[in-house]
């Protein structure tokens, strides 16, 4: 059997070696997490496997108001134990007793998730389309449904460059677009319509330098930099010819800003503690950034071009209204798709005589 070692085992409790050398004629005063860490770790004798870890943490979140905490600590010892997910880990390594050096990193990061750290954010990584990306405050978290806003890009894609070459088959010819994303973060949407569109370029623009410095930094790991075009603007005080280095683009894709503002302060502790809020409040309506990309669009696309945003379910009909209120745009919005969870989220805009 493996034990804690003595040291580690203070850490985990928030002691110092000075105070414990003290005895116990000075009871210290724990919080009910440490408490709960003393009393778990000794009545247990310091075996800790990775399923039992697992358990030990879930127990320790949940107790504290940590959201999916099961999920939290599977994350982190997965991590730790360098797997993706705690269901791929094998047995051997679920039984395994963890080394001392592999308890601390677990304890060091779940004290992080204890802060109501976003776990993307306490592993410094995250999966969006099958991309390993590296990931850090206050940089926006990509959300899973983001990821069908990346499929109904690659599927119209496919579809236009299939209608140009003769009816070809899109797995058989290769889609050449210029793609505009507005509101890069970190470059999840770029990078993966790159990986998914084989000979596709991209320009990929925030007014954030640190969105803009990690979009650059996941752009290298991934040996896609030759591809994209990286620009540090804001979209709301530049002309359209900045943000056309390559000429007029075949879409403009973004997942802008879009909640309203009066529901921000019911946003989850992880977000409002951590996250770029500017990439999140869309103002009053939710439609700040949302009309600033739509008034620029006609000037960014080609004649073929379409604009894909993803959007708050109360969204389409504004759009569409304000649309019909803005004429010269020459924009229609022509198809409006659903989320896994059945919510209108994604819109499809295109410029009027494109089809």
């Amino acid at each position: 059997m493996r034990f804690l070692s003595h040291s580690l085992l203070l850490r985990f409790l928030g002691l110092s070696s000075q105070r414990v050398s003290a005895g116990l004629r000075q009871t210290p005063v724990l919080s009910p997490k440490q408490s709960s860490l003393r009393e778990s770790f000794s009545t247990r004798s310091g075996l800790v496997t990775a399923a039992e870890v697992v358990k030990y943490w879930q127990k320790v979140f949940e107790a504290n108001g940590i959201p999916e905490a099961r999920e939290s600590s599977e994350y982190i010892v997965s991590f730790v134990l360098g797997a993706k997910t705690f269901q791929s880990l094998n047995s051997r390594l679920l039984c395994t007793l963890l080394t001392a050096v592999q308890q601390e990193q677990i304890q060091q990061l779940s004290t992080k998730r204890l802060e109501r750290m976003p776990v993307q954010y306490v592993l410094g990584e995250w999966d969006f389309q099958d991309l390993t990306l590296k990931m850090r405050p206050p940089v926006f978290i990509p959300r899973p449904e983001t990821e069908d806003l990346v499929s109904l890009v690659v599927e119209e894609g496919c579809w236009k460059y299939e209608e140009g070459n003769s009816g070809l088959l899109c797995s058989a010819a290769v889609p050449r677009p210029v793609i505009l994303e507005i509101g890069c973060g970190s470059g999840a949407v770029a990078l993966s319509l790159l990986c998914r569109l084989p000979q596709s370029r991209v320009i990929a623009v925030d007014k954030e330098e640190a969105a803009v410095d990690l979009t650059r930094e996941n752009a290298q790991r991934l040996q896609l930099q030759d591809r994209i075009h990286i620009l540090h603007q804001d979209v709301s005080s530049c002309s359209a010819k900045q943000l056309l280095p390559w000429g007029p683009v075949d879409f403009v894709v973004s997942n802008p800003p879009y909640i309203f503002h009066e529901d921000m302060a019911t946003l989850a502790p992880e977000i409002l503690g951590y996250e770029d809020l500017d990439a999140l409040d869309g103002g009053d309506d939710g439609m700040r950034v949302i009309t600033t990309i739509l008034a620029l669009a006609p000037s960014l696309l080609k004649d073929s071009g379409s604009v894909f945003l993803e959007v708050d379910p109360r969204h389409p009909r504004m759009v569409d209204n304000w649309l019909q209120r803005h004429p010269e745009l020459l924009l229609t919005l022509c198809a409006v798709h659903e989320d896994f969870c059945g919510k209108p989220r994604f819109l499809h805009i295109q410029k009027q005589g494109s089809r």
